[in-house]
C-alpha cells in the first residue's frame, strides 16, 4: 500500500474547548489508485489532508494515529526529513491557487524554483521542466505563459499552474483538495482530465477531496465519506453509489439529484458541534432514520462491514437503504431496478 492512515486524530484547542476535527480516521491509497474523500463542509477533509503531511492550522495538534508511506512512519520526522516527502514525493494542490502562488514572481520561475528546491540541478534544466509541465497540464502557448504573473492568468490557468507545480517532482502521491472549486463549470472537467492524465503519465496515486459526487463517479476507484471528523462510509465507487447505506451518504446523493429525490432523506439542521460530541451517533439529531430502539441516541456506532469491501458507521445500516428507497426513489426507477435484478 502506498499510503495508509491508521486511527488518526487531530484536535484544535482554544478558549471554547477542544475541537475534535478528525477522529480515529483510517484510509488507504494504493499505488496507481484514485481515491475520493467526500463530505459536507466542515467534516474534516482539508484538516486530514494537511495533517497527512504533518501540518495543522493554528492551535491544531495531531493527537493519535499513524501515517505510513510505503511502510515508513511519517509522523515524528524532523523538518529536514520531511523535505524528502513534502513536495518531492507527496504533492498538494490547494483550493485557492491565487493564495498559493507568489503574486510578484513569474509563474515559470515559481515552478522552476519549486523543482530546484526538491530536485536540484541547473536553472536551465528547471526552466525546461517548468515549460514541459505547463504544456502537460494543457496551458496554451506555454512559452508566453512562463513570463506571466499570477494576476494575468484566468482562474483555470492559475489552477493549472498549481497542478504543474505539484507534479513537477513526479510525486508518488498527489493530494488534490477541491482542485476545481474555484473554477467555472465549463472548465472543471478539462482540469480534472488534465490531473488524471498527468497522474497516469507519471505513475502516481491521487487522493481527490471534493463535495461533488459527479466527480467521484467519473474519476475515483474507491470512496471515503467523512462526517463530523470520522469516516462514516467507505466502499468501491460502484458500491458507494448503488448500495449507499449511511444516511449522510444518501442525503448527499439526494442533494445532488442522484438516486434519491425526496426531502425525507435529507438531513435536518447543522452538523454536530465537534467540541461537544453527544454519547450516541453524532448524526442522530439530524438523521431521518434514527430510533432510540436501535440505540442511536446512546451508543456510538462502529465502522462495520456491510459487504466484503464496504463499511458503514450506522446502527441501521442494513435497514436504511431499504427505507430510503421506499420513500425517495421514483416509482418508475423502482420498477426498472426490480426488472434489472429479476
Amino acid at each position: 500500500m502506498l499510503l495508509s492512515v491508521i486511527d488518526f486524530s487531530v484536535e484544535y484547542r482554544g478558549l471554547e474547548g477542544v475541537n475534535r476535527a478528525v477522529s480515529d480516521v483510517s484510509l488507504d491509497v494504493p499505488r496507481g489508485g484514485i481515491v475520493g474523500l467526500v463530505g459536507e463542509s466542515g467534516s474534516g477533509k482539508s484538516t486530514l489532508a494537511l495533517a497527512i503531511l504533518g501540518v495543522t492550522r493554528a492551535r491544531g495538534h495531531i493527537t493519535a494515529g499513524r501515517v505510513m508511506f510505503e511502510g515508513r512512519e511519517l509522523l515524528g520526522l524532523t523538518d529536514s526529513e520531511w523535505r524528502a516527502y513534502r513536495g518531492a514525493r507527496i504533492g498538494l494542490i490547494t483550493q485557492n491557487p491565487r493564495g498559493a502562488l507568489n503574486p510578484v514572481q513569474r509563474v515559470g520561475e515559481q515552478i522552476a524554483d519549486y523543482y530546484q528546491a526538491h530536485k536540484g540541478g541547473s536553472a536551465s534544466a528547471a526552466t525546461a521542466r517548468a515549460l514541459e509541465l505547463l504544456d502537460l497540464v494543457g496551458i496554451n502557448d506555454p512559452v508566453r505563459r512562463m513570463q506571466a504573473f499570477p494576476h494575468e492568468l484566468s482562474g483555470g490557468m492559475a489552477q493549472r499552474v498549481l497542478i504543474a507545480m505539484a507534479l513537477s517532482c513526479s510525486p508518488d502521491l498527489l493530494i488534490a483538495d477541491e482542485p476545481t472549486s474555484a473554477l467555472d463549470v465549463t472548465i472543471q472537467a478539462q482540469v480534472l482530465d488534465d490531473i488524471k492524465r498527468s497522474v497516469e503519465n507519471i505513475g502516481s496515486a491521487l487522493l481527490l477531496i471534493t463535495q461533488d459526487l459527479g466527480i467521484v463517479a467519473n474519476y475515483c476507484d474507491r470512496v471515503y465519506l467523512m462526517h463530523a471528523g470520522e469516516i462514516a462510509e467507505e466502499a468501491p465507487v460502484e458500491s458507494f453509489f448503488e448500495q449507499a447505506a449511511h444516511p449522510a451518504t444518501i442525503a448527499l446523493l439526494a442533494a445532488q439529484g442522484m438516486h434519491y429525490d425526496h426531502e425525507t432523506v435529507r438531513l435536518r439542521g447543522l452538523s454536530v458541534d465537534t467540541r461537544r460530541l453527544p454519547p450516541g451517533c453524532w448524526l442522530e439529531r439530524r438523521c431521518p432514520f434514527a430510533t432510540s430502539e436501535a440505540g442511536c441516541n446512546t451508543v456510538h456506532p462502529s465502522l462495520a462491514l456491510l459487504h466484503t469491501t464496504h463499511r458503514v458507521r450506522c446502527h441501521r445500516a442494513n435497514e436504511v437503504p431499504v427505507l430510503a428507497r421506499a420513500v425517495a426513489v421514483p416509482n418508475e426507477q423502482v420498477v426498472d431496478d426490480a426488472s434489472a435484478h429479476a
